[in-house]
This record gives structure tokens, sequence and C-alpha cells, in this order.
């Protein structure tokens, strides 16, 4: 699990002005420190006994993920009404799948200004 909590910790800090800190008492990282985007539990959350992740998601995202694959991913508590998905890490979801859910959370809740450095292209 460690090796999953270190690829989620490269990925979303490498996204533009994105910063790492406790929360709820698990690593959360924000943009530019005040928008959360994504939590990882590597020893569970509550009556959830299996590492998981919670990240934001664009609109309908979560869904989707949910109805394709309810083994890896679910609808997480306190946020999951708010359109996050939960990730199932101990599924064998892949490092690239992993990291295209993180980035997509990331430009969920990014400004604009953000998201055009990541897709590389100049704000409008």
């Amino acid at each position: 699990m460690t090796d999953t909590v270190a690829t989620i910790r490269r990925v979303c800090l490498g996204l533009p002005e994105v910063s790492e800190r406790l929360s709820h008492g698990t690593p959360a990282w924000f943009v530019r420190d005040k928008k959360s985007f994504a939590y990882v539990w590597p020893d569970g959350h509550h009556q959830d006994d299996f590492p998981h992740l919670w990240c934001a998601a664009p609109p309908g995202s979560a869904v989707e993920l949910i109805a394709a694959n309810p083994e890896t991913y679910f609808r997480p508590p306190y946020v999951g009404h708010r359109g996050w998905v939960g990730v199932r890490l101990d599924t064998g979801i892949d490092e690239t799948e992993l990291a295209e859910i993180l980035q997509d959370g990331y430009l969920a809740v990014a400004p604009k200004t953000l998201i055009a450095r990541v897709k590389g292209r100049a704000p409008s």
C-alpha cells in the first residue's frame, strides 16, 4: 500500500499549485491550499476496512464509474452526494487509471487558469 500512496502523492503533487496536509487524520491534497480534491485512507476509514481513495469527480463521472465497475468504485460517505467517487485500492487498479481519476478530480475543483495549465493551453 505504501507504493500506492506514493503514486497518489506523486500524481497529486505533480499538478499545479497542489499542497498536501493531513485532514481528518489522513493525507489530503488541496488546490491553492483551499479546495480539497483527494483523500487517501491506506488502512480504511470508519466501517470500511479496505484501503481507499476519495476523489472529486466531474459531473456524472462517479455514477458512470460505479455502474461500470462496482468492485473498484463506490459512493463515499460525506462527499458522495457532491459527486465524489470512492476508489478501492485493493482491487488491482493500475497506476494509469488512478492518475486519470486524480487528474479528473483536480480539474473538477481547480480554477480555469490552472485547468488551462494542465490542458496545455492559454486561459480563455
